[in-house]
């Protein structure tokens, strides 16, 4: 499914990713002495935001949707913004099973865009889906070796990362045979 996705449809891979907290994110770095540089602990007290996002990978194009709250109204919001970007085929979203994909909310949205087929990967095996590895890219362009003053820098940082990959975006490679 995720190497040759049908030709009338998109296969798309979607998660959420969070709670992001606006803190000091060291990178994995040394200092000049051979030493990793010291920081202090701020636990990230100055907000945070969950991330939802959608990850195509026959063409590596991404959409990033940052919200207070982890929810199911925030869902359906962020499923109006995949909609309107994929919006000429059928979509096939693959999802694991958290509770709020299978909310009451979700299933009357899912019914009002017949368009839109949902696939629940098996539980504990978030491995199938392949937005995780793109979460990993996200997070190391976003995150990794700053620090946030608050939330609204986080989720600015996230879109600009986002706009940064899918300006340079490529098919997700196989590293290994299926």
């Amino acid at each position: 499914m995720y190497k040759t996705p049908p030709s009338d449809q998109y296969v798309l891979c979607v998660d959420e990713m969070g709670p992001v907290s606006a803190k000091t994110y060291p990178a994995p770095r040394l200092s000049l002495t051979g030493h990793r540089p010291r920081i202090e602990a701020d636990y990230g007290r100055r907000g945070k935001l969950w991330v939802f996002g959608a990850f195509e990978p026959p063409t590596g194009l991404s959409l990033t949707y940052c919200a207070s709250r982890r929810d199911s109204l925030h869902f359906t919001l962020f499923l109006e913004q995949v909609v309107a970007c994929w919006a000429d085929r059928p979509l096939f979203i693959i999802l694991d099973n958290l509770s709020i994909h299978r909310s009451l909310d979700v299933l009357l949205w899912a019914t009002a865009h017949p368009q839109v087929s949902f696939l629940f990967q098996p539980t504990y095996a978030p491995w199938l889906n392949l937005i995780e590895p793109w979460w990993k890219m996200l997070r190391s362009l976003a995150l990794k070796g700053r620090s946030f003053d608050n939330y609204q820098q986080v989720q600015s940082a996230i879109l600009n990362a986002t706009d940064y990959w899918n300006s340079r975006k490529h098919p997700y490679a196989w590293r290994k045979a299926a």
